[in-house]
């Protein structure tokens, strides 16, 4: 989590925000790149604590708000649940219901650097379901980077939906695929690229790593994801298929698999459950500005 800054919004509709989530997001590229401003926010009440977020400064705030309203009618598990969307056509918004989550990256800085292949799959298998039951729903998600991933004890949660389609510049462009950036419409094989690029990422850091840098159990699946051609791509269920079909770990513990069916989340390193429990922990802990806060909340008592 980062302070906020002197030009961050003090208002978000009934939200006051307390925290970044990420970043510097208006100034940032590669897999820190993120189409929004993303803030832990409550009511001035105390009430209630959101992710709100609020477009890119130079975003189109039109654009950004049809994607929003998109991402709120959906239903689609493993996307993150868009509750309520707000602001005008100059400062649109919309906020989900807050759970302690971290973006991808900062996993792997909670971590102190790529995560471990088990890790990855189980990661990379959930991405596969949700982007094979948005894919069923005839949904693209347009979107998919390590910043739009939030990683919650329960399992990833995909955001950013429509990014490609709203603000190409706020997406890490090695997520993009060729064809897209060629002017082409978004479409689900342009979602197994990115998860490609998410899985590359996840495993060594970079959205564009050599074949060397993976480990061996990920190098084929990744390549294929990131094919240049998108009929060399596989479909979603083909990727969750082989990420789950994985043999026993390498210090003799569970699959991959027996851990996808039997907890349907990842085991984390302790490093970033911690990670998570401490953005919780501030979040408590935080108090609005005193400006923001109940008129009788401020009152001295004689």
């Amino acid at each position: 989590m980062e302070r906020l800054r002197h030009d961050d919004p003090t208002q978000v509709g009934p939200y006051v925000p307390l925290v970044r989530l990420d970043a510097d997001s208006d100034h940032v590229s590669g897999p820190r790149a993120v189409p929004d401003r993303r803030y832990l926010a409550r009511t001035a009440d105390g009430e209630r604590t959101v992710l709100v977020c609020v477009p890119r400064v130079g975003a189109d705030p039109s654009r950004w708000a049809l994607e929003a309203e998109g991402a709120r009618r959906l239903s689609v598990p493993g996307f993150l649940t868009v509750a309520e969307v707000g602001g005008t056509s100059g400062f649109p918004w919309h906020a989900a219901p807050y759970t302690p989550a971290l973006p991808l990256p900062a996993v792997l800085a909670a971590y102190g650097g790529p995560l471990p292949e088990d890790t990855v799959r189980v990661l990379g298998a959930a991405l596969a379901q949700t982007l094979a039951g948005a894919h069923a729903q005839g949904v693209t998600h347009a979107g998919l980077s390590p910043a739009a991933v939030l990683v919650t004890s329960s399992g990833p949660l995909l955001t950013c939906f429509g990014a490609t389609r709203a603000e190409r510049t706020g997406h890490d462009p090695g997520c993009l695929a060729p064809e897209q950036a060629a002017g082409a419409p978004p479409g689900p094989a342009g979602d197994l690229y990115a998860l490609g690029a998410v899985l590359a990422y996840a495993a060594t850091g970079h959205t564009v790593p050599e074949q060397s840098e993976l480990p061996p159990g990920l190098r084929r699946l990744t390549a294929a994801c990131l094919a240049r051609d998108p009929a060399d791509r596989p479909m979603a269920r083909e990727a969750l298929r082989e990420l789950v079909l994985a043999g026993p770990s390498a210090d003799g513990g569970p699959s991959t698999a027996t851990a996808l069916d039997h907890t349907g989340a990842p085991a984390l390193p302790g490093r970033v459950v911690a990670a998570l429990a401490t953005q919780s922990a501030v979040l408590l802990a935080a108090e609005l500005p005193l400006e923001q806060q109940p008129f009788a909340a401020t009152q001295k008592v004689h």
